[in-house]
């Protein structure tokens, strides 16, 4: 099969599909990889380790695509790349589609395989490609979210980790699955008040053994959260319903409640927001300031660090591109995380969260 990886083109995103040493498994293995020039730059990565390792140095994104029966990319396409899409060719990359109906529609109208990273999931429910992006957005959470809790960028002033005779700043982490427990860990490490909210019992058992007396856990109900969030110096929205639109957990009327210079850090803005008053923002535009609330709202978190992201997504995702490349679509649909990962293909949506969340008619896959 030939494989291609463009250049990223979303606003300061600086991840690549594949490294050099992705390219190697692919080539040895006796497919081909064309790699858009530079593709690799942002993640330290040159042209010439591409070459090294067999892969062949396209000038243009559109050579890349039409060389190319599989893209692996690391974001969804942008309006730009739209046109370059063709019919039965397949599309290996995070989609976030539960979040567009434009683009999922745009994918259907061009045939496009499209699978994706973030809905790929094993049978004990983990979502393997989407895991390690999680670890580093949650722990990248803190660290966002304690630079514009200071007074200069609009935030309360506040030393998250207090000091001698200083009240610390409180935490709240609206979700226990893997951004929480990392954004926990940074929290817990910075010295914080940290209390994280779920509906899973056993998740904060699990968080209470983990962390013990260091943080508090509470049930999601709306009296909790109405309290949480009021008290919060920092809410870090991560809450996942895989393939679907994230639940508006912090409505617009909280902000009115909360603290002057409390700053949201709304990881789940790819799938919608964790708050209904979130929009997506960039890494050279983070934030806005809504009701005197700072919200931080950054769609590609973990492309800030890029290396460390590159690194920590090929070695996921490159298996089971390996597994689609080897065996083409049908009998790799034969895997049921592969089969879980499908969203569009031949025109239709065969992801029964996509097709909720957009408004789109479902489609059973055979």
């Amino acid at each position: 099969m030939n494989i291609g990886v463009p250049k990223e083109v979303k606003r300061h995103e600086y991840r690549v599909g594949l490294t050099p040493h992705c390219v190697r498994a692919y080539t040895t293995r006796g497919h081909a990889v064309v790699v858009e020039h530079d593709a690799g730059t942002g993640s330290g990565y040159s042209d010439d380790e591409y070459v090294a390792n067999g892969a062949k140095i396209l000038q243009t994104a559109a050579e890349v695509f039409a060389a190319a029966d599989m893209i692996v990319k690391v974001k969804e396409p942008l309006r730009e790349e739209w046109p370059l899409l063709r019919s039965g060719q397949i599309l290996y990359t995070y989609l976030h589609l539960a979040a567009s109906a434009e683009l999922t529609r745009a994918l259907m109208d061009a045939g496009t395989v499209g699978i994706a990273y973030e809905t790929i999931e094993l049978p004990d429910r983990t979502l393997p490609c989407l895991t390690p992006m999680s670890q580093i957005a949650g722990r990248l959470s803190i660290q966002e979210g304690a630079k514009y809790l200071e007074k200069e960028y609009g935030g309360r002033g506040i030393l998250l980790g207090g000091v001698p005779g200083v009240p610390r700043g409180h935490v709240v982490i609206l979700g226990g699955g893997t951004v929480g427990t990392n954004a926990c860990k940074i929290a817990v490490g910075i010295g914080a008040t940290v209390t994280i909210l779920d509906i899973n019992a056993r998740r904060l058992a699990y968080l209470d053994d983990i962390f013990g007396s260091s943080i508090t856990t509470l049930y999601a109900t709306e009296a909790n959260i109405d309290a949480m969030v009021r008290d919060a110096d920092i809410v870090v929205g991560a809450v996942l319903l895989p393939g679907e639109t994230a639940p508006h957990l912090i409505r617009r009327t909280h902000l009115k409640t909360m603290k002057p210079g409390a700053v949201i850090v709304d990881v789940a803005i790819d799938q919608g927001g964790s708050a209904e008053s979130s929009r997506p923002t960039t890494h050279d535009d983070p934030i806005f300031i809504e009701e005197g609330i700072v919200h931080y709202c950054v769609a590609n978190m973990p492309g800030a660090v890029a290396y460390s992201s590159t690194i920590a997504l090929t070695s996921v995702t490159l298996p089971f591109g390996l597994e689609i490349a080897e065996n083409g679509v049908e009998k790799a649909m034969e895997n049921p995380a592969i089969r879980k990962g499908l969203n569009v293909i031949g025109g239709a949506c065969v992801h029964h969260g996509v097709a909720r969340s957009c408004n789109i008619p479902y489609t059973e896959y055979p």
